[in-house]
């Protein structure tokens, strides 16, 4: 029997059973992919962590959802971090630190400032790449909406991993929205990303949940995932460079909520790099709690 230490965090929040959960193992390069798939169906998660090592970064490590290998994944990053903070693993000097992180898409930038109440943990997501943009109608029939209720066209973007950033126009059609997994399906057979990279389209209003917010979103899922994300801090950086390029935000610095009518919510300070013409990476930055510690044996 294989044993290896893990740590149950909550990203993108202050509080215990906020944000998004993840699991994070440590010295995970042995486990096999099976049993990291596993382990995400197992803990009724979006997603897990393994620290795996790195030749190019500080510290390596890769993303499963339920069903497959995600390139970048930003709630299992602030996770991962929070993790290796916790263990002592990441030095700070006057509360801070600054170091890479080797994910599946590359090498991430990582910025600590722990001299608040609560660690700020900060990744640079790469470059934006805008791809195919989308007929409104269309998304808005995956959703049971119409396509007035999408602002501009929806387009997908890529920092790391692509989402298909929809704007709706208000709070109302953000509630009304119902996944019809037939619909999503034809989507992504139609869409010109592939479809094991395609992730599912993300649903953003302007205008926080709470005062302190400048977004509110959604991610509703496909099976075999949990049918919604509490917080989605890669869609959340594409999201950020979709805005910002489109002119949708006045200013490149603003807070993302998500999670708030699932009793999870979340928060990420967000920075766009760059003017929108030419963005050159997106600042998304978060606390995390440590829920859980253990051992998993396998």
């Amino acid at each position: 029997m294989l044993k290896y230490d893990f740590d149950w965090v909550d990203a993108f929040t202050s509080q215990t059973f906020g944000g998004n959960g993840c699991v994070v193992v440590h010295g995970a390069a042995d486990i096999s992919v099976a049993d990291r798939l596993a382990l995400v169906r197992e803990t009724s998660l979006a997603e897990c962590a393994y620290l795996i090592g790195s030749d190019v970064a500080d510290f390596g490590v890769r993303y499963y959802l339920a069903d497959k290998e995600i390139p970048m994944a930003g709630h299992p990053t602030i996770a991962t971090v929070a993790s290796l903070l916790e263990r002592a693993m990441v030095p700070l000097r006057d509360g801070k630190a600054e170091f890479t992180l080797e994910v599946g898409a590359g090498v991430m930038p990582i910025f600590v400032d722990a001299t608040g109440e609560h660690a700020l943990i900060t990744m640079t997501q790469a470059a934006p790449v805008f791809g195919e943009v989308f007929d409104p109608a269309q998304i808005a029939d995956i959703y049971g909406l119409s396509g007035d209720d999408i602002v501009g066209v929806p387009q997908s973007v890529s920092t790391g991993t692509p989402f298909c950033i929809t704007v709706l126009k208000d709070k109302d059609a953000l509630r009304a929205a119902k996944m019809d997994y037939a619909k999503l399906a034809v989507f992504s057979a139609t869409s010109g990303v592939s479809r094991a990279d395609l992730m599912e389209p993300f649903l953003v209003t302007l205008g926080g949940e709470t005062g302190a917010g400048d977004v509110f979103s959604r991610l509703l899922l496909a099976p075999p995932s949990l049918p919604e994300d509490p917080f989605t801090g890669s869609a959340t950086g594409c999201m950020a460079a979709y805005l910002w390029h489109q002119g949708l935000i006045e200013s490149p610095r603003f807070v993302a909520e998500q999670g708030h009518w699932l009793g999870r919510p979340g928060r990420a300070e967000v920075e766009v790099l760059g003017p929108p013409e030419r963005i050159t990476g997106v600042n998304v930055g978060g606390s995390a709690r440590i829920v859980m510690q253990g051992e998993l044996r396998l």
